[in-house]
């Protein structure tokens, strides 16, 4: 019988894999995408994208993570001991740990809006600033995240709040956790979608958004909609692998893929309901929505001109701050549990151990914005270099590595086994998702990193 740790309840394993999939991807980068790929086209392209890719693929990582019972690295050498396959894991964890260290400077910038929002300092002066809400929240924007403390005070709240968490272990820590946040943040989602959809011309926004126009789907719409499933569901990172090591052995993983990016389209899609109607009704609709600037500039801009702006922006940003926390403390887990079950670690100082060292890496990911704005590795900001790095290349390349590792070199039956439960029940997908995971997936994916080469 094994002694792996295990989620305490259906409610909260369902729980914590959507929290782990539904981050800043779902909140801030499928608008700027959607908007960016022709709306309605996008959207219908990148749910399919998730139904047809994003589910085999999740659902191979969840085989090695059950089947495994091991971290990210473990996994490949209980399976296949004695062969290459760990590296696959390796750049799981490079990757978790890189983007953790800039995720975490994002997390802090949310904190510190909410802080900046509750307190009334964002709205501050917005009476004289006449029609120039614009430039009054650039600049605020500016003051809080390009300056050098005040973003790092936040940074290491954050460092230190994920790890009270995480020092909880699996289901005192990231199990309650989850239970707690997941049905706050649809609480409060469903909330600003009901205020965004009342507004004047909402149903303008609405129609750019629901409305398929199927002239505007190309090669770019479907590279770019794969590129968000893919990201949007939290592959390639080791979290899915490292969360279904926690799964009990009657988890049906299939229900289980299903649900999880059910909803994370559900975040999706209701956030798309907020920021169209929003951006349409206040004729903000021809700017770009770029990622932070939208959050940060153009969605206080909007509840600049709402009654009770305050009480907006501090449901946003607690909805913004739910699903950076919930990620973080996720993208940590990745290398916690890999220290735990490769060096023996307790969980104690695997914690300190991985989330220490922050305070440094994301203290120069802070800094990149402010005093360390002048230095460069290859052409990008320190910030910058990260995340091209580690989303750009090293989640595609750990999504192939996966999908070529269970598709043909895993041991015989392995998906099988592991979507049937060892055959106490039925699976009627196996092969198909097989197929996907060897012929198709792998290609795709390369897809991503070469298209935006050309």
């Amino acid at each position: 019988m094994s002694t792996k740790t295990e989620f305490a309840s259906k409610i909260g394993l369902i729980a914590a894999t959507v929290g782990s999939a539904i981050g800043l991807g779902n909140i801030w980068r499928f608008p700027a995408e959607t908007q960016e790929n022709g709306g309605a086209a996008f959207l219908l392209v990148y749910i399919l994208c998730v139904l047809c890719l994003g589910i085999p693929v999740m659902l191979a990582e969840f085989s090695l993570g059950r089947g495994g019972r091991s971290d990210s690295i473990g996994v490949f050498r209980t399976l296949s001991p004695g062969k290459p396959w760990w590296l696959v894991g390796v750049g799981a964890i490079l990757a978790a740990y890189l983007i953790t260290a800039f995720y975490m400077v994002v997390a802090g910038w949310t904190l510190e809006y909410l802080y900046q929002s509750v307190s009334g300092g964002l709205y501050e002066g917005i009476d004289n600033a006449g029609g120039s809400l614009r430039e009054l929240f650039s600049t605020r924007m500016d003051d809080y995240i390009s300056t050098d403390v005040p973003p790092l005070i936040f940074t290491f709240l954050m460092i230190i709040l994920n790890i009270a968490i995480l020092l909880g272990g699996v289901q005192k820590g990231i199990e309650r956790l989850s239970n707690i946040m997941m049905p706050l943040l649809f609480v409060i989602l469903a909330a600003i979608c009901c205020l965004t959809l009342s507004l004047p011309d909402a149903g303008a926004g609405v129609r750019y958004f629901l409305e398929p126009d199927f002239s505007k789907i190309n090669a770019g719409v479907v590279v770019n909609a794969l590129g968000q499933a893919f990201f949007s569901l939290s592959l390639g990172m080791g979290i899915l692998i490292t969360y279904s090591s926690y799964y009990p052995a009657n988890t049906r993983l299939g229900s289980t893929s299903l649900t999880v990016s059910l909803l994370s389209i559900l975040v999706a899609i209701m956030m798309g309901l907020v920021i169209f109607p929003a951006v349409k009704s206040f004729g903000l609709d021809d700017e770009p929505l770029r990622g932070a600037t939208l959050v940060f500039v153009t969605l206080p801009e909007v509840f600049a001109q709402l009654p009770m702006p305050r009480l907006w922006s501090s449901l946003f940003f607690l909805l913004l701050l739910v699903a950076a926390l919930t990620s973080t403390v996720s993208i940590a887990e990745v290398s916690i549990a890999m220290l735990q079950d490769r060096f023996k670690m307790k969980r104690t100082w695997a914690t300190l151990t991985v989330l220490l060292p922050l305070f440094v890496f994301s203290t120069l990911c802070s800094l990149s914005f402010g005093s360390l704005s002048g230095f460069k590795i290859a052409g990008h900001t320190i910030f910058d270099f990260l995340d091209k790095f580690s989303t750009n290349w090293l989640l595609p390349l750990v999504s192939i590595g996966v999908c070529l590792y269970v598709g043909w070199f895993a041991p015989k039956n392995l998906l099988r086994d592991q979507l049937s439960n060892c055959g106490t029940i039925r699976s009627r997908t196996t092969g198909i998702v097989l197929f996907i995971i060897r012929y198709i997936a792998p290609l795709l994916i390369a897809a991503i990193v070469i298209f935006p080469l050309l």
